[in-house]
């Protein structure tokens, strides 16, 4: 089986010839890969910052869509040729940058005919991971002030995005370049984040600070917090939580993956309530460039891999 990822912790990423999936546990299911999704995230398994339960050689990959082959003999709701996509850790086998991947079927959310696999692998790790700062931890509801600091990335459009479909007045910090993407996801005000002074302006434009902050850019936490007003909600996604401070409720969030709450999220996206952007495609043997690519970032665009077959839905 073609795949693409490391020889050993830290290796560059090349095209590996791995052993077919073995036989199928009663709770997996085997996915055709149509595409898999590449994050900055990849990286910290590239080099054994993450920690997945298996180790080199190995596939990369923790996120991807296709076809059902073939499901365990206690898979149910879930047949071979359904259309699906997952984020699965810690891996069963091997990563999702490969021909093919087996999940847990608890991992599994079908994926309408509409969504296209491109978008539907895009999906899973940036909008699990903001349905779960902005529902799980800041349980965000409708009326109240969130800022998203960070709104230029993949994620950070997401936490804009399910901020504002839950009726919160959303203020996202983000460059020029990404200002008028921010709007067009939901943010009614963006601050470019050069300015130093930034959070102060949030302050001075809520009367004291925002009900709850959601922080994607990297080492923004401390900013962000002072954003916030007394009693607020702060939760990050990139593990640099500041000291308590006014009373602020803090949480530092890790993906978690979730078959059922990733189907919510599908359905929103075939609604196009939600929205993800996809422009740049790579062939698997392509998948270190894809991954430098998604380091650097793709100007708020997600990056994917097709190991298997051209795509025809």
């Amino acid at each position: 089986m073609r795949a693409a990822g490391v020889r050993q912790f830290g290796d560059p990423v090349e095209v590996l010839d791995l052993p077919q999936p073995r036989t199928l546990r009663p709770d997996e299911v085997l996915i055709d890969v149509r595409a898999a999704g590449v994050g900055n995230w990849d990286e910290f398994v590239r080099t054994g910052s993450w920690d997945l339960g298996i180790g080199p050689p190995m596939a990369l990959g923790v996120e991807a869509a296709g076809l059902v082959a073939a499901v365990g003999d206690r898979v149910t709701g879930i047949r071979p040729g359904d259309r699906v996509t997952t984020h699965a850790v810690p891996l069963r086998e091997q990563g999702a940058w490969a021909e093919r991947f087996i999940a847990a079927a608890e991992h599994i959310a079908a994926v309408p005919d509409g969504v296209p696999f491109d978008m539907a692998a895009a999906l899973p790790v940036p909008a699990l991971t903001a349905d779960q700062v902005i529902g799980a931890a800041l349980e965000i509801r409708a009326g109240q002030t969130v800022l998203v600091n960070g709104a230029g990335g993949v994620t950070g459009g997401m936490l804009v995005q399910l901020a504002a479909y839950r009726g919160a007045a959303v203020i996202a910090t983000a460059g020029p370049d990404s200002a008028g993407r921010a709007r067009a996801m939901g943010a009614g005000t963006v601050i470019d984040y050069h300015q130093a002074d930034w959070p102060e302006q949030v302050r001075a434009l809520t009367g004291g600070g925002v009900d709850a902050a959601a922080n994607a850019a990297r080492s923004g936490s401390g900013a962000s917090v002072r954003a916030v007003r007394d009693g607020g909600r702060l939760a990050t996604i990139t593990a640099d939580l500041p000291a308590v401070e006014r009373g602020i409720a803090m949480w530092s969030v890790q993906v978690i993956p979730d078959g059922r709450r990733l189907g919510a999220l599908v359905e929103l996206l075939a609604r196009e309530v939600l929205a993800v952007r996809v422009s740049r495609q790579f062939a698997l043997g392509q998948a270190h460039a894809a991954l430098t690519c998604a380091r650097h970032g793709a100007n708020g665009s997600a990056v994917v891999l097709r190991p298997g077959p051209p795509m025809t839905r």
